[in-house]
């Protein structure tokens, strides 16, 4: 499974956003590096590269950074690092949470890195086609499509042949997007329109419901 490193100035920060990630993907290794590790704002060579060997299960990493010379020690510790590493350009929060569900999903170095890099961008959802499957969902949980429920919805989908759009109230989503989702506003209670299309669209409709049905596992 590939891991992510965060490179922050700030030692918070970096805590922060990969405890954040984590919600979203329990099983990914994600390592933060923050600090010029002095107590002070800046970053530490020597501890990006530790936390990218830590971060390292043999599958590759991931490394996302906040500032411009933070990209220059990440760059250069990843040039050092004995496995594959991709330093990726991407916004720190949305890339780390884009980066850790595709891992979670047990994808390559390359889309792990494609997720972050494009978190940042507004993607338009999918159109449904005429033969799509439809259902309305009620989110049974107490606050909706928030961010952990958001990832689980990305998660189940993974493995699927579908084009999944949620809609609710005049926004649609992505189904595919934790940002997208969580951008819908749903809250708990509202009822959600899962529309699907191809091969697998009948099985992305049941695993929203089921997902519903469970809470979301809140």
């Amino acid at each position: 499974m590939i891991g992510l490193v965060v490179v922050s100035h700030s030692r918070q920060l970096a805590e922060g956003v990969a405890e954040l990630a984590g919600q979203m993907a329990p099983s990914v290794t994600i390592v933060p590096s923050g600090g010029d590790g002095h107590g002070g704002l800046g970053t530490d060579y020597v501890a990006v590269g530790e936390a990218i060997e830590r971060a390292d299960s043999g599958s590759g990493v991931v490394v996302l950074f906040d500032l411009g010379s933070a990209k220059m020690v990440a760059d250069m510790a990843a040039e050092e690092a004995r496995g594959s590493v991709l330093v990726v350009d991407a916004p720190l929060v949305e890339g780390a949470v884009a980066a850790a569900v595709r891992a979670q999903g047990r994808a390559g170095l390359a889309e792990v890195a494609a997720a972050a890099s494009s978190a940042g961008a507004v993607a338009a959802a999918p159109a449904a086609s005429g033969d799509a499957v439809r259902t309305e969902v009620e989110l049974t949980n107490e606050v909706g499509l928030h961010a952990r429920p958001a990832a689980l919805v990305v998660r189940a989908l993974d493995s699927l042949e579908a084009s999944v759009v949620v809609r609710f109230g005049d926004r649609s989503a992505d189904a595919r997007s934790v940002l997208a989702l969580m951008g819908l506003g749903a809250p708990g209670g509202a009822l959600v329109l899962v529309e699907a299309s191809g091969a697998d669209a009948a099985e992305a409709v049941r695993r929203v419901e089921e997902l519903a049905a469970r809470r979301f596992e809140e």
